[in-house]
């Protein structure tokens, strides 16, 4: 009666096991509900600047090294768009003066990109709230990449494992360490990129159209999933190792050797005198 008892459990404690490592294997990816906004720009802002044909909405970030100016995706990265232009222009915190006006590009990598938006001027400030990413890892084709042959993604593959089997404590990783090593294992050799990062906390919708992190792109800077604020850096080359990772949310139309020259000055040297929305729409 015994043996039948525990034979029963053994059966049963198999099959649990089965069921864990068949769902473990099976995509978790789901997109994110997305609702697309029309940009709205509350102020008119005024620039004899020569702006490129393209009906679109731009930037001018007026520096302390001269003018950049940028187009601005509103139609990739609407909300990430807003939020740049509601603090450009006052709107947020109902001041009417621009959050970034004064600023300095606290942080400069050669080679990489400057980054700016951080009221505090050494990266730990921003505006008092946070936001969520505006990203369709599909049309990066996310999916299409395997985990294995981005080794840049690599760090990414432990918290995707841990998450997705739940695991939150070190006694909890020591009681299951032979069912992460197997999972580690195979997610490392199947699992796509979008399937990685999202379970590491990404979301993504499929509804934009993103684009890509390429010389001269405008994008969030941020310190995880989902936590964007005011802080943005403008790529100085291309940089696909950071696609998925952050919202782009406009290009570099002129003011390349400002660029450059920002990039020389390094950390702290360059501050923003003020930033205007042209809609060209």
């Amino acid at each position: 009666m015994f043996r039948y008892i525990n034979l029963i459990l053994i059966l049963l404690s198999a099959s649990t096991l089965f069921c864990k490592e068949q769902a473990f294997k099976k995509s978790m990816y789901t997109p994110s509900t997305y609702l697309k906004e029309e940009v709205k720009i509350s102020k008119k802002d005024e620039s004899s600047i020569a702006l490129p044909p393209t009906k679109s909405i731009f930037a001018i970030i007026e520096t302390s090294k001269g003018n950049l100016v940028l187009e601005l995706f509103h139609d990739n990265a609407p909300k990430t768009v807003q939020n740049f232009i509601d603090l450009a222009q006052g709107v947020k915190d109902k001041s009417g003066k621009g959050f970034y006006n004064g600023l300095i590009f606290h942080r400069v990598i050669p080679g990489f990109m400057i980054q700016g938006g951080c009221p505090k001027g050494d990266g730990t400030g921003g505006p008092g709230y946070s936001f969520e990413d505006e990203i369709n890892g599909k049309s990066l084709g996310l999916d299409k990449i395997k985990i294995k042959d981005a080794p840049s993604y690599s760090r990414y593959l432990q918290t995707a494992v841990f998450k997705s089997m739940g695991i939150k404590s070190q006694t909890e990783l020591d009681e299951k360490m032979k069912e992460v090593e197997e999972n580690y294992k195979f997610a490392s050799e199947q699992f796509s990129l979008l399937e990685v990062l999202s379970r590491a906390g990404y979301k993504y919708n499929e509804v934009i159209e993103s684009k890509k992190a390429l010389k001269g792109a405008l994008a969030m800077a941020n310190s995880g999933p989902n936590t964007n604020g005011s802080q943005f850096f403008i790529n100085e080359v291309d940089t696909p190792h950071l696609d998925g990772l952050h919202t782009v949310f406009g290009q570099l139309a002129s003011g390349e050797d400002v660029l450059k020259q920002i990039v020389g000055a390094g950390d702290t040297k360059v501050k923003i005198n003020r930033v205007l929305i042209l809609d060209r729409r």
